[in-house]
């Protein structure tokens, strides 16, 4: 816990030095872009120190290193080609089954396309920053490492979205699918919200949308045909969160405060006003369908985007620091609910363990 809080307060006052949107000179580095260099390549160097140096941390760590020793078997795995094939290249290399570098490769592409998502689109990279640690985005990359690989691609494909550069973006997820396929529910989704919705058009989609309360199991036999490992598991149990439905009612009041002067128009910012409102609506109505969280995240994780932009477009200077301290101890608050539950089986990213100093656990294959 202490190493975690370490990592999270010291990064983030790492972060506090960067500025995102530097005044830039031709044909010369200034200081501040140094600093932003420096900066981002400690808060990177230190994120990824600690997930690769990991042992056995993470719900499904153990999982994962079966699969990966079923996969150098040729045996069947219900995971993707791209993830199969990257254990097979690490294995092939090093000649052994060295999973440390299959995780740490994870580890380093998926901090990467964070890091590099939240610099080149956030509006105040120290905020965007101290959102992303406080709403457990990276130390949940400790477990199903490979949904939080394309969670990364699904963000940084953001901009695309926003610049309507399809073709990078469809590219992109495709790319991304390989690794995990939930990512290809992004396609339809940020399409349709990157749209320009009439009322009239919100009031069919809300309509819509109690087709979930009464052909419940007609929707699930679709998730079934798409993913049919889910049959007869507790993957189809369903469940919602309330935290997550109280901040994206949170957010939608916020940004309803600023729809006519800053969001309406705004390409961008309309954007992100449509994943959260559209978030809200499969946790409030979709509850049944299994992981429902991990499709919530997609639409979610621009809030830690969407937030600072707001709010560093308030005008009444008091208004204004009202809302960043509501944020940040929200945020805080957040936190430490979920620092509290970090030993717990869904997510068990306590107790931190290292290679260096632990063993590898025996999987279910070595008991047979």
């Amino acid at each position: 816990m202490i190493l975690y809080l370490a990592v999270a307060v010291g990064t983030v006052m790492l972060a506090c030095m960067i500025d995102n949107h530097p005044v830039r000179q031709p044909y010369k580095i200034t200081r501040q872009q140094m600093c932003n260099r420096i900066c981002l390549l400690s808060i990177f160097l230190i994120l990824f120190a600690l997930s690769a140096c990991r042992q056995n941390v993470g719900n499904d760590y153990a999982k994962y290193v079966e699969f990966m020793h079923l996969v150098n078997s040729n045996a069947y795995v219900p995971t993707e080609p791209g993830f199969n094939l990257l254990v097979k290249i690490i294995y092939g290399i090093s000649g052994f089954e060295n999973h440390l570098l299959v995780f740490a490769v994870y580890a380093f592409v998926t901090i990467f396309l964070f890091l590099l998502a939240i610099y080149e689109q956030s509006d105040e990279f120290p905020i965007t920053y101290f959102l992303f640690m406080m709403l457990g985005y990276y130390f949940q990359t400790f477990s199903t490492v490979r949904y939080y690989l394309v969670l990364a691609i699904a963000f940084y494909a953001m901009k695309f979205v926003i610049r309507k550069q399809w073709g990078k973006f469809v590219v992109l997820v495709v790319l991304g699918c390989f690794f995990h396929k939930s990512l290809l529910v992004v396609l339809p989704l940020y399409f349709l919200a990157s749209l320009t919705w009439k009322k009239w058009q919100l009031v069919l989609i809300g309509l819509f949308c109690t087709t979930f309360l009464f052909l419940q199991d007609f929707y699930l036999k679709v998730v079934v045909f798409l993913y049919p490992t889910y049959e007869d598991t507790e993957y189809l149990e369903g469940g919602t969160s309330y935290i997550n439905i109280l901040r994206c009612m949170a957010v939608l009041v916020l940004s309803l405060l600023y729809y006519k002067k800053h969001i309406k128009g705004n390409r961008r910012f309309q954007f992100y006003f449509y994943l959260n409102l559209g978030a809200l609506v499969l946790y409030v109505f979709c509850s049944f369908l299994p992981i429902i969280s991990r499709i919530g995240y997609y639409l979610t994780i621009s809030h830690i985007l969407f937030i600072p932009a707001l709010i560093s477009r308030t005008e009444n200077p008091k208004l204004k620091k009202l809302l960043q301290v509501g944020m940040c101890l929200a945020a805080v608050f957040y936190f430490a609910i979920f620092m509290s539950r970090a030993y717990n089986d869904g997510l068990l990213i306590l107790p931190y363990k290292s290679f260096f100093f632990h063993d590898m656990v025996n999987i279910l294959s070595d008991m047979n």
